[in-house]
């Protein structure tokens, strides 16, 4: 069994593009994004930390001797040190941060029947691309920000209702060993379910087996939390991102 450290070191390689002495070069998107000045994640068994490449060495060398004092994370939490994190980047004001959990998406989960998922490893997913590619992506998904099939991070997983996308999970950050799962669910139809049943049915997709599964919130996402609970997904730790 992966202990809950190890899940989060995993984690860390998993949502970012580092150099070779570990600190943070940028987001481990598609997009290349810009990645945080500070990422902490903690459990009961440790604690593991990131800086961006970019810090100063000075401020680096101080949010390191913080982090590598900070007690061992246990929810709900918060690094006893945030403060300081907050002072030490925030300049002339104060930093933004979020505080996050980050679950356990285990394979091959099970989820509720009834619903029709298409996964984008399967025929009907090349259908619909290819569907999306010559009429359009349909409204459901341009209304989420998907404006053309570059937008789609494979592997993916979607609910169709009536004929119409409502939901969609993919794989927000993808690395050798580990993927993050990004979900989201169309206006109309949230309420029903579907981000559960499109997290189950995207932790079945073949080539996600070799891979551990992340599914990450943030304190403040309660319908987030909910779709965790209705999956039943274990708590590996404790977050926090500086941007």
């Amino acid at each position: 069994m992966i202990t809950d450290s190890h899940f989060l070191r995993t984690d860390y390689r998993t949502l970012f593009r580092l150099r070779p002495d570990g600190r943070i070069e940028r987001e481990n998107d598609p997009d290349g994004s810009e990645g945080p000045r500070f990422w902490f994640a903690g459990c009961p068994e440790g604690n593991v930390f990131g800086l961006r490449a970019d810090l100063p060495d000075d401020l680096a060398a101080r949010l390191e001797d913080l982090a590598f004092a900070e007690p061992r994370l246990v929810h709900p939490a918060t690094p006893q040190h945030l403060d300081r994190y907050l002072s030490l980047l925030g300049g002339d004001g104060a930093a933004a941060y979020y505080l996050g959990l980050i679950y356990e998406l285990p394979h091959a989960h099970p989820y509720p029947g009834g619903i029709r998922l298409i996964t984008s490893d399967t025929s009907d997913g090349h259908a619909l691309v290819r569907s999306w590619a010559g009429a359009g992506m349909p409204a459901g998904l341009v209304e989420l920000g998907f404006r053309t099939l570059a937008d789609l991070w494979a592997p993916w997983c979607v609910a169709v209702i009536d004929g119409e996308v409502a939901s969609i999970a993919l794989a927000a950050r993808l690395a050798d060993d580990g993927a993050e799962l990004g979900v989201v669910t169309v206006k109309t139809f949230r309420g029903q379910g579907l981000a559960a049943a499109v997290t189950a049915g995207w932790s079945r997709i073949p080539a996600l087996r070799s891979r551990t599964l992340f599914y990450s919130t943030t304190f403040d996402n309660a319908s987030s939390q909910r779709v965790a609970a209705r999956l039943d997904l274990p708590l590996r730790g404790t977050s926090l991102r500086i941007p």
